[in-house]
Parts: C-alpha cells; sequence; structure tokens
C-alpha cells in the first residue's frame, strides 16, 4: 500500500516517512497500530500494545466475561451468522469463542459465561446433524446446573413448517430450566432471516456491554491500514455470474429435466471448496405474477415499499424479484385473514383446525388463496405488507475451482407438477430450465458447508451416495480429488430412474472408473425392473464390504432426498452395521453416532 499525497490528508514529508514505515510492519503491528489510532490522543506518548486474547480480539481495559457461540447449521447460515457476530464481538473488545455444537465439549458447559446459541431446525422439528450430539446432552441427566450462565438463542427456521424454529425453542427452554438467566429474548426467523438476526444480535450485544466499560463505551476498532477497496461478493452483495452453458442432462424420453449450468466467477475474487453450496436469487414465473394482478384488478407500475429501508420498486417488479408467492404459511394466512370479511378463512386459521390448515397450504399458492376467499377488504399496499422476501435457492455446487478455475458448476432438477387443478412448478429450478440461456446472468453467492467436506488426508476410503442431483457434490468431489492425484479409494452409490434417459454425468464416472479415480461404482435404476431398486438396495447387497470400508476408517456422504432416501440409507447403514458388526440396536446407533462426531459421517439432505 503507497500513500499518495493528493489521496491523503499528509502532507509530502508525512506520506513519505508512512510510507517507509508500513511494509516494514507486521500482522501484529498492524493491528495494535490501527487500535492505538483508534484512541484519543491526550498527549501520552505510544505505550506497550495492549494484550491480545486467545479468540484474537484485544482484551478490554476492565475484566470481561467470556462469550462462547455454538451454532448448529444444516445449510451454513448459523456457522455464517456465529462467524459475524463474533469478529463485531471481537472488534468492540469482547472475549469470543466460537464452535458448532459438535465441537463442543458438552462438559465445559458449566465454565461459559455468556452463551450465545444460534441454530437451526432440521426435518420435522429436528436438531441439524451437528447440533445432534449437544442437543442429546443438553437434554439428559447429566446436563449440569447453569446458574450464573446468561444465554440468548437465535433461531433460524421456515414458518412454511409445522415445527417452526422448534430446535431453538427447545434450547431456549432447556436452559432456562436449567437456570441460565437470558440476556435477551429468542427471536424466531423465517427464510428472510438477516433484519431480524441483526436486531438480536444488537439487543444481545447491548446487554453484553453493560459493564464492559465504567463509561458504558464500547472502543470500536479503526479500519485497518490495509484496507482494499475491492469488491467483496456475498448473501448481501451477490454477483451477477453469466450462464456460460445450460445443457439437460436427461436424455429423450425421460420424465425428468435435470440442468447442467457453468457460471463465470473470471475476475470475481469469489472462492468456494468442493461441498459447498451456491446461492441463487431467483424471480417468480411472469405469467403467474400478471395473473394475479389482473384477478386482484392492480396497476402493475404502482410503486410499492419492498423493506424496512423503505425502497420502492413498481408492483410487478416487486412480485416477480421481491416477494414470495408460490408457497403460503401459517402466519401468511393468519395476517390475510384480517383482510378479508370471508369467515371461511377466519375459520381455517383458528388454532383448533390446525390439521385443515396445513392439508390447505399443500401445494397451494398466492393466487389460490386470493381465489379461495375474497372479498378482499385491503389496498395492494396492505396486501404487500403480508408477503415475506423470496427466498434463496441453495444448490450444491457440481465442481472443483481446481479443475474449473473462473466457473462454478450446478446440478438443477426442474420441479413440475399439477395440485389443485393447475399445473405448478419450482421458481428457482423452472426458471433455470426455461427462461435462463447462455450469456443470461444470475445472481448468485458462495454458501460455505463445513459439514460436508472431504477429508484432509487424501488416502482416507470415501463413500459417496446419492440419488438424482444429489450425485452433484460428488462430482465435484471426484475432480478435485483428480487434480490433486488424491490416492485414496473412492465408492460412488447413485440412483435414478432410468439406465438411458437418467445416468447423469455418465460419461464422467467411467472415465474416472478407467483412469482408477473412482474405484467403485454401484448404480440403482430404480424403472427398468419389475422390483424397484433403490441405493439403500445396492449397499445391502455389498454389506460385507461396506463394513470392512467403514472399519478401515472410510467418510461417508449422502447427498439428496432426506424424508425418503436419506432417511432409508441410514436405516440400512444400521441393519450392515448390526448384521456385519454383530451389533445390537444401541451399539449400531452409537457407531453411527461416533463416525458422525469424528465427522466421517456426513449429510447433505434437503
Amino acid at each position: 500500500m503507497q500513500l499518495k499525497e493528493k489521496n491523503s490528508p499528509f502532507n509530502q514529508e508525512q506520506a513519505e516517512q508512512l510510507n517507509r514505515v508500513l511494509p516494514t510492519l507486521t500482522e501484529t503491528q498492524r493491528i495494535w497500530l490501527s487500535g492505538y489510532l483508534a484512541v484519543p490522543l491526550n498527549g501520552a506518548g505510544i505505550e506497550d500494545p495492549p494484550q491480545t486474547s486467545e479468540a484474537g480480539g484485544t482484551a478490554a481495559a476492565n475484566p470481561t466475561r467470556e462469550v462462547t457461540i455454538l451454532y448448529g447449521s444444516h445449510t451454513g447460515n448459523c456457522e455464517s451468522l456465529s462467524e459475524e457476530f463474533a469478529g463485531k464481538l471481537k472488534e468492540q473488545q469482547f472475549n469470543v469463542t466460537v464452535s458448532s455444537m459438535d465441537d463442543f465439549k458438552p462438559k465445559a458447559l458449566k465454565k461459559v459465561e455468556d452463551l450465545l446459541i444460534l441454530t437451526s431446525t432440521h426435518g420435522d422439528g429436528d436438531p441439524p446433524d451437528n447440533a445432534l450430539s449437544f442437543y442429546d446432552f443438553l437434554h439428559s441427566k447429566r446436563a449440569p446446573e447453569l446458574d450464573g450462565v446468561r444465554f440468548s438463542v437465535l433461531a433460524l427456521g421456515d414458518s412454511s413448517y409445522e415445527f417452526f424454529c422448534q430446535t431453538g425453542k427447545e434450547f431456549d427452554q432447556r436452559l432456562e430450566e436449567l437456570g441460565a438467566e437470558r440476556i435477551a429474548d429468542r427471536v424466531d426467523c423465517d427464510l428472510d432471516f438477516e433484519e431480524p438476526a441483526e436486531e438480536w444480535f444488537q439487543a444481545v450485544a447491548e446487554e453484553l456491554d453493560t459493564g464492559q466499560n465504567q463509561t458504558g463505551d464500547v472502543p470500536q476498532a479503526a479500519p485497518g491500514l490495509n484496507q482494499t477497496s475491492e469488491t467483496v461478493y456475498s448473501r448481501s452483495n451477490p454477483f451477477n455470474a453469466e450462464i456460460l452453458e445450460n445443457i439437460n442432462l436427461n436424455g429423450r424420453g425421460s420424465n425428468k429435466e435435470t440442468r447442467h449450468l457453468e457460471l463465470d466467477l473470471e475476475g470475481t475474487g469469489i472462492q468456494y471448496k468442493p461441498g459447498d453450496s451456491l446461492g441463487i436469487f431467483p424471480e417468480n414465473d411472469p405469467s403467474l405474477v400478471d395473473q394475479l394482478i389482473q384477478l386482484m384488478d392492480w396497476n402493475p407500475e404502482e410503486t410499492v415499499t419492498i423493506n424496512k429501508q423503505g425502497e420502492i420498486r413498481a408492483l410487478r417488479e416487486a412480485l416477480t424479484s421481491h416477494f414470495e408467492i408460490t408457497s403460503l404459511t401459517k402466519p401468511l394466512l393468519e395476517k390475510a385473514a384480517a383482510l378479508t370479511s370471508n369467515e371461511a378463512l377466519k375459520e381455517l386459521v383458528d388454532p383448533e383446525n390446525s390439521q385443515e390448515l396445513k392439508a390447505y397450504t399443500e401445494g397451494r399458492d398466492l393466487l389460490d388463496l386470493l381465489q379461495d376467499f375474497g372479498p378482499w377488504d385491503a389496498s395492494v399496499h396492505d396486501f404487500i405488507a403480508i408477503l415475506r422476501k423470496i427466498p434463496v435457492r441453495l444448490y450444491s455446487i457440481a465442481s472443483s475451482p481446481e479443475a474449473n478455475p473462473d466457473e462454478v458448476h450446478l446440478t438443477i432438477g426442474a420441479v413440475r407438477y399439477d395440485a389443485h387443478g393447475r399445473p405448478r412448478s419450482g421458481v428457482c429450478s423452472v426458471q433455470c430450465a426455461e427462461r435462463s440461456e447462455p450469456g443470461d446472468k444470475l445472481p448468485v453467492f458462495v454458501q460455505r458447508n463445513q459439514n460436508f467436506k472431504l477429508p484432509e488426508n487424501e488416502e482416507t476410503p470415501v463413500i459417496m451416495i446419492g440419488a438424482g442431483t444429489g450425485v452433484a457434490p460428488y462430482r465435484a468431489f471426484l475432480e478435485e480429488r483428480e487434480e490433486n492425484e488424491a490416492s485414496g479409494d473412492t465408492w460412488l452409490f447413485f440412483g435414478d430412474q432410468h439406465f438411458v434417459t437418467d445416468f447423469l454425468y455418465q460419461t464422467e464416472w467411467q472415465r474416472w472408473l478407467k483412469e482408477g479415480v473412482l474405484t467403485k461404482m454401484d448404480v440403482a435404476f430404480s424403472r427398468d425392473t419389475d422390483e424397484k431398486v433403490y441405493v439403500q438396495h445396492r449397499m445391502h447387497e455389498h454389506s460385507k464390504e461396506l463394513y470392512e470400508w467403514l472399519q478401515s476408517g472410510a467418510h461417508v456422504y449422502v447427498c439428496g432426498d432426506e424424508q425418503y432416501m436419506a432417511k432409508d440409507v441410514q436405516e440400512t447403514l444400521l441393519t450392515i452395521l448390526k448384521e456385519e458388526g454383530q451389533m445390537n440396536d444401541e451399539q449400531a446407533e452409537q457407531y453411527l453416532a461416533d463416525m458422525r462426531q469424528a465427522k466421517r459421517y456426513q449429510r447433505d439432505v434437503y
């Protein structure tokens, strides 16, 4: 970094002196100098640098309580938020420790002072995989009394599910039962979690600040001397990536349409690793938007407010690119009931009719709601105010940056189905299949996923299990291992409907088998035989060898549908452990739990 007089408040002599000193500073010296300059000068000279905590922040002048942030994360949102909030607290001179719940030693819980829990909810109200062991400990008789511990919980979820934010609610209740003191109330976040999460953090930080300094002021870190002006792309600042290729992987006559997308990242500085996901900010189908506007006789050019910051957009643009209109949630119907005189909707949202409400929301969208429960006594602005932000879609990355510099590849299955007398389609998947051509752009960001990563030791055997688009990350895994000339054995179990039309990336698997990058491959095409055969059946057929791989330290990966495939695969793994390892139910469950704890059993399921 070079200071130039015309770009700075320094005169020529000062700039020359700084240019001689700055390049010679170590990172520690830069950090210290940054903090020193942030404190108003009082005539004192430079003193010894302040002590640095193990967490990497600068220790406060007064003794502070240790802040422990634990996250349970499935897609990586809670992990990213934890790291972001930890960074802000460190800048405010707090001592902070960040850890996934799986990596935290439960017995250390009684030594925690200020505990922040960030967790998602998985499946039907279950904790995410990397929170299971901590969750079980906290809800067991071994959990200690937590007198003197302060805590707060941030829960992430999806309000379209019955058990919305259930894991966060249970953590919050259990910590209170154990005697911990709540710092700030739990906040339950829907898919558009950014703003409520930030509000929760501000409330927590304000309480943590009490007593931090006698003045109540928390020193703020000065901007680093080595700041750059390079653009950093993220969820809050996505990159508009150009589509280089958009290919249908399925053969003629297939019941499916699976698109292989290649996106250009050249010059962005965006980095990812196999196992990470790519987020896409999608757009709603313009035809559905037009049907809504026509039904309600709205003016498509009327401006509406789209967020708390007061940004405005034309109605049609807002409904296309900002608001969710393709799914219904309980909170949405409860708010909509206040906008109509229709007694049927008011009855439907009555707590006693929860099952009827759940049945109604299945497979229906905003157009159905507006058609079924009019007349509506509300303006377009009233309706906009009850809609939530359209959620991003996350897709497992199907490429290795080592093999494809400046590119990222995706495998996306187009979702189409009929429900309630009308054809329906997946928001993002059909946008990619029908309305995205090479040369078009998609707003994207990388979502890190530390819970789905290749073993560091490249000699470790790897077992990969997936069906349909669940094979995407394994293409990235094998590209990476090929580039790195990894020597460990690899075994792929892949399933789909038909061999002829649905064998995704067939030529690549066959080449890797021939070259030894892929050691073994077993396939299951469920519609090619009278009796349906799935990946779990192929696993059981090879149970003896698969158990030998497990005993030799193999890592097991499962990617795909959680409700059926992943559940059946786990049951099959337990069966193999019992049959081949002569284990009882409890021993098999513990074996799998130990594998999960050691990061040898990783799942990317949805």
